[in-house]
């Protein structure tokens, strides 16, 4: 999965190679701009509107649908260590590999600089952020307090049968952890602990620990977790899953412990 970066020969600035399909292009201005002053009630030149009505245009939406795209994938190149800890990249070189403007690409940065990924470098573009073993420490920390309580008090309120039918998720975490790729795992990993905490009903919840994995998942500095890292984790998974089916809330209380004590 790991792609390597090379500078570019004018800004000497790393790029990385995504493994994202290109984007569709964005909308010329001149497009925009006459689909916008068609949905004001206005009318181009040469163009009659009578009584008919204002029906928005469509690229508007798909710029954001751009945005969205680029976002996905650089939060994917973060976690797949593509976006290399400590190094710049410009948007520019990045919408370049993209096959898209500057635009998205800077806006999804922005997204990722108030998710605390990246900081800005003026005049440069963005510079990932190194992590070290406290901020993970303190991540584990905060997911703990958030969910463990939940956890528990779950396990003793949801049916068994409920919680049978998360089986498919938690296998699916062990078949990414097998690929060994640190991205694929992320996804169904953060899949599964959302699915659990959705017993829970509190959607307010399910956002914020979602938002704090997210963030647990960014690389180290010196290199992400190996393959058998991965497969431990996603093995707590199921052991976890089947101890909730048998209503064992001794072994869950353990599980979920341990299970916060080594999140990664």
């Amino acid at each position: 999965m790991r792609q390597s970066a090379h500078g570019s020969a004018e800004t000497g600035i790393p790029q990385v190679r995504p493994t994202a399909s290109r984007v569709p292009p964005q909308p010329v201005a001149a497009d925009v701009d006459r689909e916008r002053g068609v949905a004001a009630g206005g009318a181009t030149r040469g163009e009659h509107t009578h009584s008919e009505q204002p029906i928005p245009g469509p690229r508007p939406v798909q710029r954001a649908s751009v945005r969205g795209q680029i976002l996905a994938a650089l939060r994917t190149a973060l976690v797949a260590g593509e976006l290399k800890p400590g190094e710049v990249y410009s948007a520019p070189a990045l919408g370049d590999r993209f096959g898209v403007s500057a635009t998205p690409v800077r806006e999804a940065m922005q997204q990722l600089a108030l998710e605390g990924a990246v900081e800005v470098v003026p005049n440069r573009g963005f510079r990932v952020v190194e992590r070290g073993t406290r901020e993970l420490a303190e991540l584990s920390e905060v997911r703990a307090l958030i969910e463990v309580p939940v956890m528990l008090r779950l396990a003793r309120a949801v049916p068994v049968e409920r919680w049978a039918e998360l089986r498919p998720s938690a296998e699916a975490t062990v078949r990414a952890a097998s690929t060994g790729c640190r991205a694929t795992y992320a996804e169904s990993d953060r899949a599964f602990h959302r699915a659990m905490l959705s017993l829970s009903g509190n959607e307010q919840l399910v956002r914020i620990s979602d938002d704090l994995h997210r963030r647990a998942q960014w690389p180290l500095v010196g290199g992400a977790a190996g393959r058998g890292e991965l497969m431990a984790d996603a093995a707590e998974h199921t052991a976890l899953l089947d101890a909730l089916v048998a209503h064992d809330l001794d072994l869950v209380r353990a599980l979920v412990g341990r299970h916060f004590a080594g999140a990664s």
